[in-house]
Parts: structure tokens; C-alpha cells; sequence
């Protein structure tokens, strides 16, 4: 049976490439984000993929959200967020500080935890509720990374408050990963050589390691795997 999947910052990167794969599996996705174009062109390229315009860091937008869309969602994607550090005006005062903090913050913890709750009641039973994380939650970057970090640990409250329901929670941790905006072109060659190095696969990662990742936890063969995050970064970081 077609499942309905929900796919924040679906229009570019990790987000279109789940897109594509799941809709290329059968089901029935709507992908969502702020910037208009880019989800009007993975939408009008991926057939069963619908898009709707959302900040999910706006509860009213998130409520309008919820009304279009289906009675049911199956899985739920939360992959809207990024470092917003990179879009900084570089001021160093107290205020700017705080801003920029709180910016990290609301586009990668806070949007997660109010998409989460908005559709909370069409979250289906045998269902999944997946984040993207970071690397960075594990070995530091900032205000991204205690952002990161702090959405692993809210995921282990959710899945405890899922459970009975059915519902898994889990964490999708990606080290780097090649073909996609995160870096907005600043990444130079140096550092993304230094990134390749770090990993034991000596590779960068690719959109087809986390949709793989992804998949499985939204799969039938992982309804016993809850409040987890799984690291897909090539031994950058290894867990024991």
C-alpha cells in the first residue's frame, strides 16, 4: 500500500533526493520549504511529489500547512535546517551573537519540534518520524552543532512519547556530503580534502548514502529501532 510522506526543505540536495526516491518506491510524498522555485521544479520533475510553500519555524505557517495536507502521513522527514551561520552579516556585538545563535537554533532544533507537533495527529500507527542531524552535533561546529545536538537528544523524549503509538524516532547523522547547497560554494578545496581524509572509506559521502539510511529506518524492517541516531559520515566519526 502507497504510503504518504512529508519531506521538509524537500525542494533541493538531501531533501529532493528522498523525494525521488521514495515517490520512485510508490508513495505518495509532499515536499516542503521557503524558497518557492526550487520546490515548483522538484515537484513539476518527480512524479507524485506535491509541494507546499512553509517556514517551519512559523506555527501559523504550520498551521495553514496542516490543513492542505492529508488526514494520514506515514513518515515524516524532518530536513529543513542548514547553517545558518554561512548567511551571517559577520557582526561580532552581543545582540548579533544572540541572533545568529537563535537563528541555528530555529531552523534546525525549533523547526523540527513544531513540524513534529503540528502534524502530531495524522502520524499513523507502524509510522516513522525521521530527522536529519549532523556530524557536527558529535564534534562541534558552533551554534549548528549545539543545535544538532540538541534535536538527538529531543528525539529521545519523542520516540519515548511515540512508542506506544507505533511510531519510531530516529536520527539520520550525515558527515559530508557531496552534491548538495549545505556549503553554499565557501567550501574550498583544502578543507573538503581534510573532510574526504577524515573518513575510513575515503570517499565523501553521497545523497544515495542517506536516502539508503533514511529508507530503512522508514521501512518495516526497522519498526523495533527507536531513538536512535545512525551515523552515515564513513567512519569520520566512529561510535562503539
Amino acid at each position: 500500500m502507497a504510503r504518504t510522506i512529508l519531506i521538509t526543505g524537500g525542494g533541493t540536495g538531501i531533501g529532493r533526493a528522498l523525494a525521488e526516491h521514495f515517490a520512485a518506491h510508490g508513495d505518495r510524498v509532499v515536499i516542503t520549504g521557503r524558497r518557492p522555485g526550487p520546490l515548483k521544479d522538484a515537484a513539476d520533475a518527480l512524479t507524485g511529489v506535491t509541494a507546499a510553500v512553509c517556514d517551519h519555524t512559523d506555527p501559523a505557517a504550520l498551521h495553514r500547512l496542516a490543513a492542505e495536507l492529508p488526514e494520514r502521513l506515514d513518515v515524516l522527514v524532518n530536513n529543513a535546517g542548514g547553517q545558518t551561520d554561512f548567511d551571517a552579516d559577520g557582526a561580532t556585538d552581543l545582540a548579533s551573537y544572540a541572533r545568529d545563535f537563535r537563528a541555528n537554533l530555529d531552523a534546525n532544533l525549533l523547526s523540527a519540534a513544531l513540524t513534529t507537533r503540528a502534524v502530531d495527529g495524522r502520524l499513523a500507527a507502524g509510522g516513522a518520524v525521521i530527522h536529519i542531524g549532523s556530524i557536527a552535533a558529535d564534534q562541534g561546529s558552533g551554534s549548528y552543532g549545539a543545535a544538532k545536538a540538541g534535536l538527538a537528544s529531543w528525539n529521545v523524549d519523542l520516540a519515548r512519547t511515540l512508542g506506544p503509538r507505533g511510531i519510531t524516532a530516529n536520527v539520520v547523522s550525515p558527515g559530508y556530503i557531496a552534491g548538495t547547497e549545505f556549503f553554499r560554494d565557501q567550501l574550498a578545496d583544502a578543507r573538503r580534502e581534510r573532510l574526504i581524509a577524515a573518513t575510513a572509506t575515503g570517499r565523501p559521502g553521497a545523497l544515495d548514502d542517506i536516502t539508503g539510511a533514511v529508507a530503512f529506518l522508514a521501512s518495516p524492517a526497522a519498526r523495533h529501532i527507536t531513538g536512535q541516531v545512525l551515523n552515515v559520515n564513513g567512519g569520520a566519526h566512529p561510535t562503539r
